[in-house]
């Protein structure tokens, strides 16, 4: 298996370091937290059972943070 070196931040650091597990090397860590996302298609479907009401409270609700956020970022 070929080594590569790479460059984090230090706040990266200590996030992959808050994550290793014992006996873990740094390469385990974050090929384990790359597994476990999954493929955007594991998610196909999830929403067919929400109704149309439902759905439109999520975007309002949505929006309405979004807004509230940026107000506060001015």
């Amino acid at each position: 298996m070929g080594v590569k070196t790479i460059t984090i931040s230090l706040e990266a650091y200590k996030a992959l370091l808050r994550e290793k597990r014992p006996g873990e090397s740094f390469s385990d860590v974050i090929l384990r937290i790359l597994r476990s996302r999954g493929s955007i298609m594991d998610l196909a479907g999830t929403w067919r059972d929400v109704n149309e009401e439902d759905v439109e409270n999520i975007y309002r609700d949505i929006r309405e943070r979004w807004s509230k956020w940026r107000d506060l970022e001015e």
